[in-house]
């Protein structure tokens, strides 16, 4: 063995390394948990084990005896200073204050003075320096732990400083002396007596009890003795117990009342009329108020609770105040946020929620906040909620609204504040609700990790520690624990039980004895008496009983009311009263109230209590609840109620005792209260020990796990049982089993190897899960542990279904049940199991029964005498408007009816969500009739208006027996005759005008023979009145198979007040499978209607489904070709760069586009390596056909920039070609165009540009034309592709030079077709969707249908970021989300979703650092926050720079994530491994509505999944709905079918070919669409286009005769729409011609309609607002997009313009009100609110040049010349951004709108300063800031042009030079014009006209010729035709010339004399 020298510096050296690290431990929050330390007792220490410890326990089992006399244990040897050195004044009591006070001023909550009274308490205790040591830490917390040493050191001089003895002394000991002085102290503590109270050491801050020995609880619940002072007593007839009241406590030392006017303004004016708190408020005040801690306040009824939680409502609220009052005291006058913050008080009963309601609504009224109660009475509609900022309601309730989870967004996200009162309910039944909730409350709290404040407000309860932990209270700061002391009047209980068996006559006389005896006891003191009782029949059975007693027993005169001096008055109200019971007892003294009286009535009762006029009231419960109306004394007359719910009589809760004893005592008038119960003696141990707080609350949790896990899934918070685990943890039941096992049925062995529970928990939520599957209402995969959610569910969680209930519907639904068999069903349910049946019953029960009494309307099976057959009876019962005679039996009837209806609905959404047609019509109706209370096949629908119609009226209409249809027909006065009361005809007609059906027109259309598309018009066929409708109407529309009533397809349908008027379409797709039934239905019904149901037949007998050929081309296994097989080394390099092999798709086609000069159409999917086909194609056409170009049309302009940013790297710039971009945005001149080799464009660009091919030699040029994405064709842009490609091939014949075409696009399924279209032999390749370089896992999910579609949303989220972290954990994903919101929106939840995880930045690969510099880059602020955690957004609405930022950043593998809307699909090259589509749906503005993205789209973005470097499979998941889950399922695998368009825009194209000469006929136009692929898929798809013939003419002579008139009729039709907007002329010989207008239309692309609204709006002297509104109107705005609730911004932005909206005459949502804003906050410079708009608005300048140029031709043609000079004025105001009211010089930079700057036009500037130093002192002039602001004048002011105008006339010719006299400044003569989107170039409008008569003669717009470049001077000419009259005849014209870009520069020349024509005289004779 070692020596003892060194064993002994080993421990030292350990000792002191100990003390070290104790010092150097860093501060913990929550020190010690409830797990590892046990709330120790003096008592307990037996019933708690220690932890077992193997080995040696301390020190002594390292040191032998022998070794101990080598160190010297003398008495100095006891542990030395560790916060080295003492202080000056020593370990005294001013030292102790001063660490006190310091600790106090760093922990909120604490109180100096009680903080060194609790650690004396402590050090001067007789526990041993571990105890003192556990105290001491528990007091001051782990941040203080050198205080704590140096108390320990210092112990005895503290102790002794105070005066007081110390325990044991505190030296080390010898084992030996350690081992005797145990045994000792064992002897002294078994004879000792019990320590007095103050020796036990307070354990938290804030529990104020004064010490009663023994009436305290271990930790597992053992019971103790009664208070001190209690009696018990016996007598004949009862036993009695009697509890003394306590003392009123008073304020402990150092406490005072919080003052009123000490407060801050904020509590001043909601605590109005108090002057002070009562001490239990202002003890919790600090925290309350000051703090955000979750909080447990125990207190006893009365103690002020409800003020206490109005203290946290202030704090809460003032976070949104302005100003802060917690910041600035003195403001009284504050504005509130309201639409910030939400707080949610829950109360445990309706009566209750409706006092808090009115006293919070009262109080806060003065903020403008808006407090309201949301119950299962009174529903809150969603605008009210939004409206309300304090939510009073019920657990149940709120349990309903947060299972929805997203139902309730605007409600559920925005709490900030949960109260939860008497959260000691959590001991009762409805305690799981509770639990439920604050689990659920607490997760959202972690997800979200946004701050819900809990507070829970709870009577005093033995184990609150308990009920603190599961609240997630810090109870050293937020517990509360106040005794009876703190009532405001003690209480003296008594508690009585009566002899007798319970139930018995004898024990109901004995307890209508002792009530009377204690009530005489009580008046006979000349107190007043509440004697409660538990049903309504009884408060009167009671007061006669009194009465007649007191009669018997002579003592009347003590309830003798005549001498109060108030009773003369209250007779007077009484004698009015209609109540004859009132009537009768109010002059004995005694009166009743309950539930079921009329409200004035329990008016006057509660007055005439108050004011002693009456002595006894008799009342239920609801009355202690509902109203605070105290009495000196309460006694509760019995213990048994009757519950509904458990179908028999129950005990009476202890919440409602607690509650009545509560009423006991007036703080005005008595010292003490009393309290009575009277109850069985069976039951009398039971009140006692739970009233007496002797019984600690256990969970009822786990008999609704099942219930609850359910819900939780359905939610989507759990998903697996590692999470079921974690979720029991937030409970309740968790904290109450790990605290009391036994309870729990856990075997101490169990708990003892798992202390956290983990393994019991998994059995709990294994077993549960088991359950669920049982019943199909989850999918529980055993293996990976998954939970997954069914519909069935989803439903049972979303209506409140039991388990229980879903495995009896399981069993007994089917498809044909009858309304009887239903009604069977709905009785049989769980929730009924409790209705008992009893015999005092039967008769009524029976009597319901006889057929004769119409009441039960479908027979019920068996005897009466089961829980079914009561259930089933009362149900119909209560439809049939019966009230029953027996009390209970109404209460069970209440019960039954609330519960039926919901069940109801239920079986109504399981019928649906099992397409049972039949079964769906029957349920809505029966749930119906349970909430009308009427039944739909015995009773007229128009007892629905029975306020408004008479009974007999409504007979003779059940009798007559007409339906509400045919009733319609009849004439008023025929509805008169049938009800004999000609009067009421009129209003029986009124009535069925507001009965609200819909008429539906029904329009289908096969696309291929399995699917049909369906499109419904909804009309409604009522008129809407606000009375009968409100805001809105609700149906549901589903389409039925008309043979086995299968449902199709369903949608819920509202229809809004608001957009009555609108069009209402659904579009939709159904399955089409054989055999085909002879029609369908399509049903319209009601929501709440009963009768309100319409049925459309669709016939299928014109009904012709197309073939679907899909012909795919098979990849044949081919050797990949190399690179070398270009023969082209230029190109081989190229090539090399990036593979050196054609993958297997190109090998394939190589041939056909390199070698032959065929045209082909390409189906391949995204991502299969396209490009490089078109490119092979290319380099055919340059090598075939040198000198000619090749023309890419791409459908979108993001396709278009990418493809020329690629091409333009990769193969412009090697091999010397020159690329060109065409697209609204670029648009270069025609010299770039002529000697491009590549045209890039837009299919609206190519149209316009190839419309003048015959002037555009370049057009002619072209050798081959690709059409990328021609599956397009069926989508908006079709119809131009189509005319395009058949402009071309007309080209192509004219010419005589052949175009090749290339056509790509994804497979699709009637190539074909497409290929004929194309002109396409053997070049047709058509490849499946499976052949990627990269394979495809494709999932489709389907989602429930929600209704909103943020809901839908939001409830992806967690879907989404489990499919990250299933599919692609490390590697790149691409979400795709409908809209810009959506992107915002979905990062920020999966932001919230990582903060769950134990690595919250799991995506985010970069450094700080590095994050740092990017982050310092991003505007975006929602963008910032993301890509702090590795998630990018990615929309139209960011801009340019965070764009590429979020690409580069994913690119690059910086972040994993990439949010984007469906734009970044096409425009930009960036895959992903895995491709969430999140949601198919996008809002859109026209329909209002959201519509389905087309099926291109979802595959544009499948196509990014898979990186053909680094992947071997890419992963694709779609979310979308549940009903579109079969619609993609079937599509994305056979390829869609492509249809045209044509037909809907044929007009503008007609018109453009007969302005360009194609079409000069009628037989022309004919012609011209045989080239269209419309032509083609009319006669294979007739009935898609409308087309009717039937299936038996189909392919025959009569069906082309069909097909042809179809197409006359288009073009007439077409024609004749032209006519109207006068662009064409047609003549009666069918010959065609383009009128001017026409010309006009064409050359500037616009549609007829744009060109029609001018016309007919166009006027002489228009003014400039007049002009801007025509343009507004321009059909080619119809497209703009308006997005959710941007009316509202638009009706904001209209009021900062100058011209409002509302002059528009347009609602705030149309696209053309937006167009008119966006126009005016341009040229006001004003800035725009969103960034949407920023984009919005650049589309809108993008078009409005063209409009105004047009609008400016138009103008001219009717010869406005005002009105055209308005337009040009438009045109300079747009482009310069300033109105021309405005100063022309305020469109330089730097110049304000000064005096000298309004006199002055450009014109002048221009003509008088000439350089640079003249324009530098006119900038000094006009105010202009010296340095960078005056260069960028001189240079903007120098680019104004100084223009010479030169006029010659000739006979009938004007000639118009321009000459500019300054040099230019800017390349391409470019203006000056920073705000506009584009470069624009100088031009001129040159107009020809009569100034005086506002006449116009001619116009002609001039551009510079000459040298167009900086320095030169150029100058321009116009010859203008003069008309014939002024050729003739001569005359005077005016000519003015303005710039269409500067701000009122004109030059006019006025006057002009133009010659007369010579006149040559023909009879001049000969010289």
């Amino acid at each position: 063995m070692t020596d003892a020298p060194a064993t002994l510096a080993e421990w030292r050296a350990q000792m002191a390394a100990m003390r070290a690290a104790i010092a150097s431990l860093p501060p913990i929050e929550n020190p010690i948990s409830e797990e590892t330390v046990p709330e120790w007792d003096d008592d307990d220490d037996d019933d708690y084990p220690s932890e077992p410890r193997d080995g040696p326990r301390d020190v002594w089992d390292f040191i032998s005896d022998d070794d101990l006399d080598e160190i010297d244990f003398g008495s100095s040897s006891s542990v030395g200073d560790v916060d080295g050195g003492a202080p000056d004044d020593g370990f005294g009591l001013a030292w102790l204050v001063r660490q006190c006070e310091a600790i106090a001023g760093r922990q909120s909550g604490l109180d100096a003075d009680a903080l060194q009274a609790k650690i004396l308490g402590v050090l001067s205790g007789p526990g041993s320096e571990d105890e003192v040591q556990s105290g001491l830490i528990d007091l001051v917390g782990y941040d203080d732990l050198d205080f704590v040493i140096s108390l320990l050191s210092h112990r005895r001089e503290i102790v002794a400083a105070e005066g007081r003895e110390v325990g044991p002394g505190v030296r080390l000991l010898s084992k030996a002396q350690r081992d005797e002085q145990l045994r000792r102290r064992d002897r002294e503590h078994k004879a000792a007596p019990l320590a007095p109270a103050y020796a036990k050491a307070e354990e938290y801050p804030h529990v104020y009890r004064a010490f009663a020995a023994g009436n305290t609880l271990s930790h597992s619940g053992a019971k103790y003795a009664l208070p001190a002072g209690s009696q018990r007593k016996s007598f004949e007839k009862y036993e009695e117990y009697e509890i003394p009241a306590g003392k009123t406590g008073t304020l402990g030392t150092g406490q005072r009342l919080v003052r009123i006017a000490d407060m801050d303004g904020l509590c001043r004016n909601t605590f109005k009329g108090y002057q002070t708190l009562n001490r239990m408020q202002s003890l919790v005040y600090p925290v309350a108020y000051n703090t955000s801690e979750n909080m447990l306040i125990c207190a006893p009824t009365g103690a002020g609770k409800t003020d206490a939680a109005m203290l946290t409502m202030l704090h809460t609220v003032a976070q949104y105040l302005t100003p802060n009052p917690l910041e600035d005291h003195q403001a009284t006058q504050f504005a509130v946020r309201s639409d910030e913050f939400k707080i949610v008080y829950v109360a445990p009963m309706k009566a209750l929620a409706a006092e808090i309601t009115e006293k919070m609504g009262r109080r806060l009224a003065w903020l403008g906040i808006r407090c309201r109660e949301f119950t299962g009475d009174m529903h809150l509609t969603k605008s009210e909620i939004v409206q309300t900022q304090i939510i009073v309601t019920t657990p149940e309730k709120w349990d309903v609204v947060t299972r929805k989870g997203t139902g309730d967004t605007e409600l559920v996200q925005k709490v900030r504040l949960l109260i939860i009162d008497e959260v000691h309910m959590l001991h009762d039944e409805r305690g799981a609700v509770l639990e439920s909730l604050v689990a659920r409350t607490q997760r959202q709290v972690e997800s979200t990790q946004s701050l819900i404040r809990i507070v829970g407000l709870s009577a005093t309860l033995p184990n609150y520690v308990d009920v603190a932990d599961f609240l997630g209270v810090n109870k050293m700061a937020g517990m509360f624990y106040f005794d009876a002391s703190f009532r405001p009047v003690p209480l003296e209980q008594h508690f009585i039980g009566v002899k007798g068996k319970a139930g018995s006559k004898q024990s109901r006389a004995n307890l209508d004895e002792v009530a009377f005896e204690k009530v005489r006891s009580m008046l006979e003191l000349d107190h007043q008496v509440m004697v409660f009782v538990h049903s309504r029949k009884d408060t009167q059975l009671t007061a006669k009983m009194l009465y007649e007693k007191a009669v018997d027993q002579a003592c009347v005169d003590l309830f003798d009311p005549t001498y109060h001096e108030k009773y003369e008055a209250a007779m007077v109200d009484v004698k009015k009263c209609k109540a004859r019971e009132i009537r009768e007892l109010v002059p004995k003294g005694i009166g009743i109230h309950h539930a079921g009286m009329a409200r004035s009535d329990r008016n006057l009762m509660e007055r005439l209590f108050a004011q002693g006029v009456l002595k006894v009231l008799c009342c239920t419960a609801t009355l202690a609840w509902g109203v605070n109306l105290p009495a000196a004394a309460v006694v509760i007359k019995g213990t048994q109620l009757y519950s509904a719910q458990e179908g028999k009589f129950v005990d009476l809760g202890i919440l409602d005792v607690l509650q009545i004893f509560g009423r006991a005592g007036r703080p005005q008038f008595e010292d003490v209260g009393i309290g009575m119960i009277c109850t069985t003696e069976d039951k009398l141990s039971h009140y006692l020990g739970a009233v007496t707080e002797q019984m600690p609350i256990e969970s009822r949790f786990s008999t609704k796990l099942v219930d609850n896990l359910n819900a939780e899934i359905a939610l989507g918070t759990v998903t697996s049982i590692n999470e079921a685990v974690k979720w029991i943890s937030y409970s309740y039941l968790f904290v109450r089993m790990k605290r009391n096992p036994m309870a729990y049925g856990i075997e101490w062995s169990e708990y003892d190897n798992d202390r956290m529970l983990i393994h019991r928990r998994r059995k709990l939520a294994i077993e549960a899960a088991r359950t669920l599957q049982r019943s199909q209402m989850i999918i529980f995969n055993e293996t990976t542990e998954e939970l997954r959610s069914k519909d069935i569910g989803r439903i049972a969680s979303q209506y409140y279904i039991q388990q229980t209930s879903i495995e009896i519907f399981n069993t007994m639904m089917s498809a044909q049940s009858t309304e009887e068999q239903i009604f069977q069903m709905i009785a049989m349910s769980g929730e009924f199991d409790n209705i008992q049946s009893r015999n005092n019953e039967a008769g009524e029960l029976t009597k319901m029964r006889e057929p004769d009494r119409k009441i039960v309307r479908y027979k019920v099976k068996g005897g009466i005498d089961t829980p079914q057959a009561k259930t089933n009876i009362l149900l119909q019962a209560y439809i049939s408007r019966v009230q029953p005679e027996d009390f209970a039996l109404t209460n069970d009837l209440n019960y039954i009816a609330q519960q039926a209806g919901r069940i109801c609905r239920a079986l109504f959404m399981i019928a649906l969500n099992r397409r049972w047609g039949f079964q769906c019509l029957a349920l809505l109706n029966i749930a119906k009739a349970i909430e009308r209370r009427l039944w739909p096949e015995f009773q007229h629908e128009l007892h629905q208006f029975d306020r408004d119609l008479k009974k007999d009226i409504l007979d003779k209409l059940d009798y007559n027996g007409y339906e509400v249809a045919a009733l319609r027909d009849m004439e008023p006065a025929e509805i008169g005759n049938l009800v004999n009361n000609f009067k009421m005809g009129t209003k029986i007609a009124k009535l069925l005008d507001n009965f609200p059906t819909l008429s539906i027109e029904a329009e289908i259309a096969p696309l291929n023979r399995e699917v049909l598309r369906i499109k419904l018009h909804v009309i409604p066929d009522f008129r809407w009145n606000d009375h009968i409708h409100g805001t809105s109407e609700s149906y549901y529309i589903w389409v039925e198979n008309s043979e086995t009533c299968e449902i199709y397809h369903h949608e819920f349908f509202i229809l809004n007040r608001r957009k009555l008027y609108d069009d209402h379409e659904l579009n939709f797709t159904i399955p089409l499978a054989d055999p085909l039934p002879t029609q369908i239905y399509v049903r319209a019904v009601s929501d709440r209607w009963i009768g309100a149901e319409t049925v459309t037949p669709v016939s299928f007998q014109h009904l012709i489904r197309p073939d679907t050929e899909s012909i795919y081309t098979d990849l044949l296994n081919l050797r990949p070709l190399p690179i070398t097989a270009l023969k082209n080394t230029a190109l081989e390099e190229i090539y090399a760069q990036r593979f050196q092999y054609f993958n297997s798709m190109q090998t394939q086609v190589f041939h056909t586009l390199y070698h032959r000069p065929v045209n082909v159409l390409l189906g391949s999917p995204t991502g299969s390596g396209k490009t490089v086909a078109a490119e092979l194609a290319m380099w055919w056409a340059f090598r075939e056909r040198p000198g000619s170009k090749v023309v890419y049309i791409a459908p979108m302009k993001a396709l278009v920039r990418e493809r020329v940013k690629d091409w333009g790297t990769r193969l412009a710039r090697p091999l010397g070609m020159k690329i060109v971009e065409l697209t609204g945005d670029n648009t270069p001149d025609t010299r770039s165009i002529q000697d491009a080799d590549i045209i890039i464009t837009t299919p609206e660009k190519w149209d316009g540009i190839s419309r003048s091919w015959q002037t555009r030699s370049y057009v002619k040029k072209v050798s081959l034309v690709i059409i990328d994405e021609i599956h397009l064709l069926a989508g908006d842009r079709g119809p131009i592709l189509e005319i395009i490609v058949s402009r071309m091939n007309y080209i192509a014949s004219s010419t005589k030079n052949p175009v090749r075409l290339l056509g790509m696009s994804t497979a699709c399924a009637n190539a074909t077709d497409l290929g004929n279209w194309l002109g396409v032999k053997d070049g047709l390749f058509n490849f499946r969707h499976s052949v990627r370089p990269v394979p495809l896992e494709l999932y489709i999910d389907g989602f429930p249908e929600v209704r909103g579609f943020c809901p839908l949303m939001q409830s992806m989220n967690r879907p989404t970021f489990l499919a990250i972290l299933n599919h692609s954990p490390e590697k790149p994903v691409i979400v795709f989300v409908p809209s810009r919101r959506q992107t915002r929106l979905t990062a920020k939840d999966l932001i919230n979703l990582c903060g769950m995880e134990d690595h919250p930045r799991r995506f985010l690969h970069m450094d700080e650092d590095d994050l740092q510099v990017h982050l310092s880059m991003v505007k975006d602020d929602a963008l910032k926050e993301a890509i702090s955690f590795g998630i990018g957004l990615h929309h139209a609405g960011l801009v340019e720079s965070d764009r590429q930022l979020s690409e580069e950043l994913f690119l690059n593998n910086k972040i994993q994530i990439l949010v984007a809307t469906s734009t970044l699909a096409w425009g930009v090259n960036l895959p992903a491994h895995l491709v969430v589509v999140k949601g198919t749906q996008f809002y859109d503005a026209k329909i209002e509505a959201y519509k389905d993205m087309d099926l291109t789209d979802v595959l544009q973005m499948l196509g990014r999944a898979g990186r053909p470097q680094f992947d071997n499979t890419g992963v694709a998941r779609i979310f979308t709905q549940d009903s579109k889950k079969d619609f993609y399922k079937h599509f994305l695998h056979t390829g869609f079918p492509v249809e045209s368009s044509l037909h809907t825009v044929l007009d503008n194209h007609l018109c453009a070919e007969i302005c360009a000469e194609t079409i000069i006929t009628k037989q022309d136009a004919l012609d011209y669409l045989t080239w269209t692929f419309f032509f083609r898929r009319l006669h294979k798809n007739p009935s898609y286009y409308g087309l009717e013939i039937s299936a038996e003419e189909h392919n025959t002579t009569e069906a082309q005769r069909a097909a042809n008139n179809f197409m006359i009729d288009m073009v007439n039709n077409s024609l004749n729409e032209l006519a109207e907007s006068k662009c064409v002329e047609v003549f009666p010989n069918g010959d065609v011609d383009p009128t001017p207008l026409g010309k006009i239309m064409s050359y500037y692309y616009l549609s007829h309609k744009t060109i029609r609204h001018l016309v007919r709006k166009a006027k002489a002297g228009a003014e400039f607002i007049d002009a801007l509104t025509w343009m507004s109107r321009a059909t080619e705005y119809d497209e703009l997009p308006v997005r959710h609730n941007e009316d509202l911004i638009n009706a904001e932005l209209s009021r900062a313009l100058p011209f409002p909206a509302t002059a528009f005459g347009l609602p705030m949502w149309d696209p053309h009100v937006k167009a008119f804003l966006l126009l005016q906050a341009h040229m006001s410079r004003v800035p725009l609110p969103i960034t949407d708009y920023v984009g919005d608005q650049t589309s809108v300048l993008d078009q409005a040049v063209r409009i105004i140029q047009a609008s400016i031709d138009v103008m001219a043609e009717l010869g406005f010349l005002s009105s055209a000079l308005q337009f040009v004025s438009l045109l300079q105001s747009v482009k310069s951004a300033r109105w021309p009211t405005e100063p022309p010089m305020s469109i330089l930079p730097g110049v304000e709108v000064s005096t000298k700057a309004k006199k002055m036009t450009l014109q002048e500037m221009s003509a008088r300063y000439k350089n640079p130093p003249q324009l530098q002192r006119l900038a000094a002039e006009l105010g202009v800031p010296s340095g960078r602001d005056m260069d960028r004048f001189v240079r903007a002011a120098a680019t104004v042009p100084n223009v010479k105008v030169n006029v010659t006339a000739v006979t009938g010719e004007l000639t118009v030079s321009l000459q500019r006299l300054n040099a230019l400044t800017e390349r391409e003569a470019r203006i000056y014009a920073p705000k506009f989107p584009k470069p624009q170039t100088e031009g001129w409008f040159v107009i020809v006209g009569d100034v005086n008569r506002d006449e116009l003669l001619a116009i002609k717009r001039v551009g510079w010729k000459g040298r167009v470049e900086v320095g030169g001077r150029p100058s321009a000419s116009a010859a203008i035709k003069l008309p014939a009259e002024y050729g003739e005849n001569g005359g005077k014209v005016d000519v003015v010339v303005v710039s269409d870009g500067y701000v009122g520069v004109e030059y006019r020349v006025l006057g002009v004399e133009v010659p007369a024509k010579p006149v040559v005289d023909g009879d001049a004779k000969k010289g």
